[in-house]
């Protein structure tokens, strides 16, 4: 993809170094935007292989609403360094899409209650009633949450936009790591809005991303940590031809029966993988 590979470039050209709360130097450009249409195929990187399955596997927790990663980490290990021995997290971005607390006054009493919202369901329930709003939002950032988490989220909200009869999606993101955060979000939510296109009966328009601090992580000047360099295996990239993206395919079936074998992609032929160290 063009446009990641345009990112990458960016960020090496335009950013400047800094230190993160890892321990580990990144090269860092602030305000990032790219933008792909999901129409011209699944943005599913080609420069190098990506872990398509694992990838799904961590959209379809988010979107269970687990505040816990026991069921997760019967398919892939990646929220492991975050969890605790029993596999519980402080943050987990499903459980605040699907569940976060919103706070309102009794006008009679004067009393807080709390009530959860579910903000996937809001916005299929939204896009088949006034498709043209300009509130179909999702949150994950709970601000009490993120005072205390280990990891508080990264891509923390998103919305949607329709169009011409194409669905649309903006990302914002805090925080991002080229090498290895960035293809799977990109994939991820590509997946999502093609998800909610479909039961929406929309076809899929733009992918919009920003971020905040879009960092690619490096050896320190004096040469020490270099086992967490992405630089080289970005080079690498940077000189591998793009090859023509691959086809996502859903089972018409509700939003909410969809299971993991409900997906499929088809035309994927990437260049090798390439292994990046993350920096916890």
């Amino acid at each position: 993809m063009k446009e990641y590979l345009d990112l990458v470039r960016l960020v090496l050209g335009e950013g400047r170094r800094k230190p993160s709360r890892t321990g580990v130097d990144t090269i860092s450009y602030f305000g990032a935007h790219y933008r792909v249409d999901l129409a011209k195929g699944y943005p599913l990187l080609t420069t190098k292989e990506i872990l398509w399955k694992s990838m799904l596997r961590e959209l379809l927790w988010y979107l269970s609403g687990e505040d816990h990663i026991r069921n997760l980490r019967r398919h892939t290990k990646i929220w492991d360094a975050w969890a605790d021995a029993d596999g519980n997290l402080e943050t987990a971005y499903g459980h605040y899409w699907r569940h976060f607390p919103s706070a309102q006054r009794d006008k009679g009493t004067g009393e807080w209650r709390v009530q959860e919202i579910d903000q996937i369901q809001y916005v299929l329930d939204k896009l088949k009633t006034e498709p043209t709003s300009r509130r179909l939002v999702v949150t994950a950032w709970e601000p009490g949450n993120a005072t205390a988490s280990k990891l508080p989220p990264c891509h923390y909200t998103f919305a949607f936009d329709v169009r011409d009869g194409r669905l649309n999606c903006h990302l914002t993101q805090r925080s991002g790591d080229l090498a290895l955060g960035i293809p799977f979000n990109l994939a991820c939510y590509a997946t999502l809005t093609q998800m909610i296109a479909q039961e929406a009966n929309l076809a899929v328009g733009y992918f919009s991303h920003t971020i905040v601090d879009a960092h690619i992580y490096t050896a320190k000047e004096d040469g020490s940590m270099t086992e967490y360099d992405h630089i080289p295996g970005l080079l690498e990239q940077l000189k591998r031809a793009p090859k023509p993206l691959p086809r996502l395919t859903i089972a018409k079936k509700p939003f909410w029966e969809l299971s993991f074998e409900d997906f499929s992609i088809t035309g994927y032929d990437p260049h090798p993988k390439i292994p990046f160290k993350v920096a916890v």
